[in-house]
């Protein structure tokens, strides 16, 4: 299994000199925690991240050292995080040093990723451009359909789940596409909140009429 079998396709993203205001107000409409922060060609160049908003001053969270702390300090350093607590516009509070994988990563390897650089999302980029985002969820969802390691990840599970995709994103009552869908066998394994229980049942009858699909797994939770 690779990345492209489990990231998210349909993500929100950001431009370097969109307002943090109007960034956060992204992160709570789509109940995310991280953008991706793109070029006017789409190519990655930053990502901004609950963590680059914990010491803002709005929160009265900015760092305050000692002034002989501050002689000793890297010039650099301090205006880094004054730049992270003071900034308007996302380039100045992003983080630059973006850990990326690409489409044919496997899962394994995005695991140690995210493991080892304590991370909650690694963004998936093709030729520079971002194409997706796996998160530590997405993994989890990954592993509970999992049924062997050993087992290769199949064109036409792919096939079912690329299909699955673009048909859900044509669809007026539901933004499910934004959230994971894994194939496995031919099994469709639909995971997240939905608006309500009419909803769950359309997604899993719209799901069952994709050609290659022999099951069903439903384990959305419909919002009441």
């Amino acid at each position: 299994m690779k990345a492209q079998d489990v990231m998210v396709r349909d993500i929100v993203t950001v431009g370097p000199d969109t307002q943090v205001v109007d960034a956060v107000a992204l992160l709570i409409k789509h109940d995310i925690s991280a953008l991706p922060v793109v070029d006017a060609g789409n190519n990655l160049i930053g990502i901004l991240s609950e963590g680059d908003l914990l010491e803002r001053e709005e929160l009265g969270a900015e760092h305050h050292h000692r002034w002989w702390m501050e002689t000793l300090m890297p010039a650099s350093k301090l205006a880094k995080e004054f730049a992270k607590s003071h900034g308007k516009k996302v380039s100045e509070v992003m983080s630059t040093n973006v850990i990326s994988a690409r489409e044919d990563t496997p899962v394994p390897e995005i695991a140690a990723l995210l493991e080892r650089h304590r991370i909650k999302r690694v963004p998936i980029v093709s030729n520079g451009k971002v194409v997706g985002i796996v998160s530590r969820s997405n993994l989890i969802q990954a592993l509970a359909s999992f049924k062997s390691a050993s087992e290769p990840k199949s064109e036409t599970d792919r096939g079912i789940r690329l299909e699955l995709l673009d048909r859900l994103g044509k669809q007026p009552w539901t933004d499910f596409g934004s959230r994971n869908i894994i194939v496995q066998d031919g099994v469709v394994h639909l995971w997240g909140l939905v608006g309500s229980e009419s909803e769950r049942k359309a997604l899993a009858a719209l799901a069952e009429g994709v050609p290659g699909v022999t099951q069903v797994s439903d384990e959305t939770i419909p919002a009441y």
